[in-house]
Formats: structure tokens, sequence, C-alpha cells
């Protein structure tokens, strides 16, 4: 089982053309429902409203094979994220959120726990959200994507202070170049993903859009290239390459504490083929509007069908 912890919204999104669609997203929902869609057993702890977003929310979740936390349906109203799409289908975000949480009574011991984006710097979630993780830590393996939305941090020194201190209790951990140069404007996204590996985990992956993914491990840096898709939008993209990458650890033996130090000392070839899958996932997301994962049908035909 594993338990991913963060904001649930509705993305509103405007394309090129002046038209919009609303589509249920947040980062870490949508590795939950990547996760539940590949067939992985997955609880989510969120704050939503009972309202028709908070409701069709919920629904969406149960439909992706996704249970929702008790208690996760306690805030005023449910957030919303404006997306608007520029020529190459890039987004930004404008949100209307607030995040608090309530943790959750959770007695099995997931192998997995997933956090990111948001949940990890608004406050006062942010605070209950580490704890969990730092309990969570001696039986699971902890995951963290920083995910950042820099228009929604007032305090960037106190920020990058949140995710140094994830980073530094998690064993996996992905972000994007732009994430990345955020966080250390002058700075090669490499050293400074060499600089989180030193902070205690096993790997740093790192996405670039089109120019594809890196990590860096003990055994050095593994890189692969994007798949070649026509893009519809890349709303999604970071989070379905991170439940692709979940998903490859888990399929190859490497979640649970129980298997932290093979993790740690994980073979370039083996992160090699975890990140090959991650891209595949990554793909097949952006070649459908909003952040439409795929199921493990459409991954394993996909796969089939490069063979």
């Amino acid at each position: 089982m594993s338990l991913v912890i963060g904001e649930a919204l509705v993305d509103i999104v405007t394309r090129r053309d002046g038209s919009s669609a609303e589509h249920i997203g947040g980062s870490p929902l949508n590795v939950a429902v990547g996760l539940g869609r590949l067939g992985r057993p997955v609880e989510f702890v969120t704050r939503v409203g009972d309202d028709p977003r908070g409701r069709s929310i919920a629904r969406y979740l149960e439909r992706s094979g996704v249970s929702l936390a008790p208690g996760s349906m306690s805030a005023e109203h449910t957030a919303t994220a404006h997306a608007t799409l520029d020529a190459s289908g890039a987004a930004s975000y404008a949100f209307d959120i607030e995040w608090d949480l309530t943790p959750p009574s959770i007695t099995r011991v997931p192998n997995l726990v997933h956090t990111g984006s948001i949940a990890a710097v608004m406050e006062p979630g942010c605070d209950v959200v580490a704890n969990m993780l730092a309990r969570r830590r001696s039986g699971s393996t902890i995951s963290f994507d920083p995910n950042v939305r820099s228009a929604l941090i007032a305090d960037s020194a106190r920020a990058k202070a949140r995710i140094d201190h994830l980073v530094s209790i998690s064993d996996i951990v992905k972000a994007s170049d732009e994430d990345l140069r955020w966080y250390d404007p002058g700075r090669d996204p490499v050293d400074t993903a060499h600089t989180w590996l030193s902070r205690g985990p096993a790997t740093v992956v790192v996405t670039k859009g089109a120019e594809g993914a890196f990590a860096v491990c003990g055994e050095g840096v593994v890189e692969v290239p994007a798949r070649v898709v026509e893009v519809v939008d890349t709303v999604g993209a970071g989070d379905a390459f991170m439940a692709g990458l979940l998903d490859g650890f888990w399929s190859r033996g490497f979640l649970g504490a129980q298997t932290r130090e093979t993790l740690h000392s994980i073979d370039p070839e083996d992160l090699h083929d975890v990140l090959t899958d991650a891209a595949l996932v990554s793909a097949l997301s952006v070649a459908r509007p909003g952040a439409d994962l795929p199921t493990r049908d459409m991954l394993d035909a996909a796969d089939e069908a490069l063979r």
C-alpha cells in the first residue's frame, strides 16, 4: 500500500484559442491517480470542500482506484488553479487555495509515502506533512517532488529551507530543471542535484522536458531521452513522470524501508530502466488533454508497440 499526501484542486485551463475547460488536478493528486491507474493500492490524504468540485474529485479518485482518506473533505471550498497555455502548450498558473491538514488515522504501514508541490511549502499544512513523513520514514520509502509553484511562495528562503528538510528525509527526489533553477538560479541543475544527493536521498531525478531526464545516484549519472510524441499540453507531465518513476521502483522491488539499503546502492542499469518507464508514462500523458494519466493496459500496449 502507498500513501500520497497533498493538495487536490480543479485546473481551469485556458487554451490558445481562448476556449477553457476544467480538469481535476494538483500534483500529489495526479501522482496518486497515476499509481492507482497503474494498479497500485494507494490512499490519498488531502483537503477539499464538500462542494460540487470536491465531490467530483472524490468520484474521480474512486474511478482511478484511489482511496480518499477519512476527513479529507473538510475544507470550506475546493481549491482551483487557473492554467493558461502558451504557444508551445506549456502552462502558467494562478491559484485560489488554502492548505491546512489534519493527520488521518492510518494503521497500515505503507511501503511508500509521497508528497510534493504546494503541500510541502504552504503553511500551515506543510508542517503537518513534514511531520507525517518524518514519522513514517522508519517503515516506508519516502519520495518527494518539490514541483515549485513560485506564484504561491512569498518567502523563498523559508520555502527553500522546507524543501531542504524534505530532501534530507527522502529516499527518492524528483524535480524539474526549472525547479532547480528557481532553487539556485546561478547553478547548473546537475550540480544542484549532486548537492541534494549528498544530503541523504538514494537518487535525485531531474526532468528536462523535451530534452529527457537524468538521475544522480551513488554510482554516477544516468540519462534518458524523452519519448517523441505529439504534445497536446504539458499539464501534469511531471506528475505522470513521478508516478511512472515510483511504479518502476515498485516493479523492481525497491520500495519499503526494508529495501532502503538496496535502493541506496541501486545499479545504474536498473535506474536507467526505471527512468525509461517513467518517460513513457509521461509521454502518454502529454499526448492527451489535461493531466489524463495512462492505465496499466495503455502502458503495456505502448511498451509492446515499442519492442
